[in-house]
């Protein structure tokens, strides 16, 4: 299997997508339960599609891009989680088949081929939390088309337009998740180790990294909508105070990257065993060993839980897993090692089918995906808020007003002291006031009380919680 896989013969791309498609149509087509980000990626584009404009009228953390794809998505259908499954899974096999073409270039192992896709392939399909069109992912796949701009070129450094190019596309997955600008890091001792001119060649990066942000500035600056930029997206996200909400939990998170893990071991205590190679592959090997401790300080940052989070180390996890399928004495060894990867991978990924969920100790994803809430069931795509922090209500549902996110309503539920929230939480309704009202927090009475002009309008309904407007009938 590895011999084939060494080939850079075209047939060997044809069939690595075919193992691709068998490792995940499978359970793509049995079905993939809504994940609670992709529930917000779905609202968000919804009412952007609508007309919304982010964080003015939508008030989330979500990063430009990620939101702005959302949009663009809902152009092609209401809530297309099938092309989310589908951009997904393209995006995947983009970064595999660019980080595969960049270490074929570079030259950084002398066996070429497409063993580092078979790897990278392999390896994102463990967990269907990489089935997920997440932010980050959407974001890593420009730090892949950049890596290759933060190699040299020549031996006197860097062409200044390369450099440039590597920042502006860090900046660019930086606007589709924030942590990930973390990754300027890694630019930074790609410049030290590559470049003639450290500092200067810093500075263009730099440039490069704050040019996309000044776009987008200029844009929100012009839709009156800067200030939310920085109180809804940057100060929130700096802070931790959303970031990896939506993920699965953090203990379950540690199972799933346990063969991740050993890989990665046993790839860097054989590429410390093999003599050094040429000065460039030991500087390429030194920025792939900074990549996994950037990639292990943005996880660290997020708690571990964001979506997606395995995505982050499958760089240099390929990387130095490359060292373990090189040739040696005994050449059946790596071919048995590879074939233990594929079988891991494939109980791990169906567990439930072969029924070992509960021998492996691993639950499955689905567990943590969007469920119906059974006393809202008698609301179907109707037009809602939902005070407090439980989502669900919104699966069947649309959101009417500019409180996606619970936590950062509170910039204007948590202050009904103050004048500037009351006032803002009336302007906000008072444009399309929701059919619906659940109150998972008991701030009704209080807001029928301050703002009666808008909230004395809704009533309470036989569902404890649930108030309507009146003279408004439930469908």
């Amino acid at each position: 299997m590895l011999q084939f896989f060494k080939s850079s013969l075209p047939t060997r791309l044809f069939v690595l997508l075919l193992l691709l498609l068998a490792l995940r149509l499978p359970l793509l087509w049995w079905g993939i339960p809504l994940m609670p980000v992709e529930l917000r990626a779905l609202l968000i584009g919804e009412r952007l599609h609508g007309g919304a404009l982010l964080y003015r009228d939508v008030y989330d953390s979500t990063a430009p891009l990620a939101a702005a794809l959302a949009g663009l998505l809902e152009l092609v259908g209401n809530r297309p989680l099938w092309l989310y499954r589908a951009l997904a899974l393209a995006l995947l096999t983009f970064q595999a088949l660019r980080f595969n073409f960049v270490l074929n270039r570079a030259d950084v192992h002398p066996e070429r081929g497409y063993v580092a896709a078979l790897v990278y392939l392999l390896l994102s399909s463990l967990t269907t939390d990489l089935d997920i069109l997440s932010p980050l992912l959407l974001g890593h796949t420009f730090l892949i088309a950049g890596m290759s701009a933060l190699l040299p070129t020549s031996r006197e450094g860097y062409d200044n337009r390369r450099l440039f190019r590597a920042g502006f596309l860090i900046g660019v997955a930086a606007l589709c998740y924030l942590p990930l600008a973390l990754f300027l890091l890694l630019g930074l001792f790609a410049v030290i180790i590559f470049a003639a001119n450290s500092f200067r060649s810093f500075l263009l990066l730099l440039c490069g990294f704050l040019f996309p942000y000044a776009v987008v500035a200029t844009f929100f600056l012009y839709t009156d909508s800067l200030p939310g930029f920085a109180q809804f997206h940057l100060r929130p996200t700096l802070s931790g105070l959303v970031a990896g909400a939506d993920g699965l939990p953090l203990w379950l998170q540690l199972r799933l990257l346990l063969l991740p893990g050993l890989v990665l071991v046993l790839g860097l205590g054989r590429s410390f065993a093999i003599p050094p190679g040429l000065v460039f592959q030991i500087k390429f090997q030194q920025l792939m060993l900074v990549w996994l401790l950037v990639a292990g300080a943005m996880a660290a940052a997020s708690g571990g839980t964001a979506p997606g989070t395995l995505v982050l180390a499958l760089p240099p996890l390929t990387y130095f897993s490359l060292y373990l399928w090189q040739k040696s004495r005994r050449a059946w060894v790596p071919e048995v090692l590879l074939l233990a990867v594929v079988g891991a991978v494939l109980v791990v990924r169906y567990r439930s089918a072969l029924f070992l969920e509960n021998v492996l100790q691993l639950p499955l994803e689905s567990r943590y995906a969007v469920q119906p809430a059974a006393r809202y069931r008698f609301l179907q795509g109707q037009q809602l808020l939902v005070l407090g922090p439980d989502m669900r209500p919104y699966l069947q549902n649309r959101l009417a007003t500019p409180y996606l996110d619970w936590q950062l309503a509170q910039a204007d539920f948590g202050h009904l002291n103050e004048y500037d929230a009351i006032f803002r939480v009336a302007r906000n309704f008072r444009a399309a006031p929701p059919r619906y009202l659940i109150d998972q927090r008991g701030l009704v009475p209080e807001l029928q009380y301050k703002i009666p002009a808008i909230f004395g309008r809704y009533e309470a309904t036989n569902t404890p919680g649930v108030y309507r407007l009146k003279n408004e009938i439930v469908k």
